[in-house]
């Protein structure tokens, strides 16, 4: 079993770095709302290739996103920083999502692609660190 959930989490890792190749894509073709969403999507699925190594998934975001925090943020395996990333993009996301009369500036979606880009590079490490990637 514990092969599933490696092969699990690298290939949700597989998935969050092709959101982050989309998220680029769009802010580079001035798509700055669904760039925003595909940047998040990315941290998102980072998120999902770690908590896959528990063996953890949730319908919801929320559950996906609390469990990240409680188990590798809370104890120090990811620093602080991380809850900070995911926060962001998430309210970013959220408001490009969801308001109708919200325009997404070029300067929110650099902002949120190079916060997805950290974030992709700080599970890449934990991730190549457990033998996953």
């Amino acid at each position: 079993m514990a092969g599933s959930l490696t092969e699990l989490s690298a290939h949700r890792f597989g998935r969050a770095k092709e959101e982050l190749q989309t998220a680029e894509l769009l802010l580079r073709s001035d798509s700055y709302r669904q760039s925003i969403n595909r940047s998040y999507y990315a941290i998102f699925h980072a998120i999902r290739a770690v908590n896959a190594l528990d063996g953890f998934d949730s319908s919801k975001h929320s559950g996906v996103i609390a469990h990240f925090n409680q188990q590798y943020v809370k104890t120090g395996t990811f620093e602080k920083k991380a809850s900070k990333l995911i926060r962001g993009a998430s309210e970013l996301r959220e408001q490009a999502d969801y308001e109708d009369f919200y325009s997404a500036t070029k300067e929110e979606a650099d902002s949120t692609f190079a916060d997805a880009q950290t974030f992709i590079e700080m599970v890449g490490k934990f991730l190549a660190e457990k033998h996953v990637i």
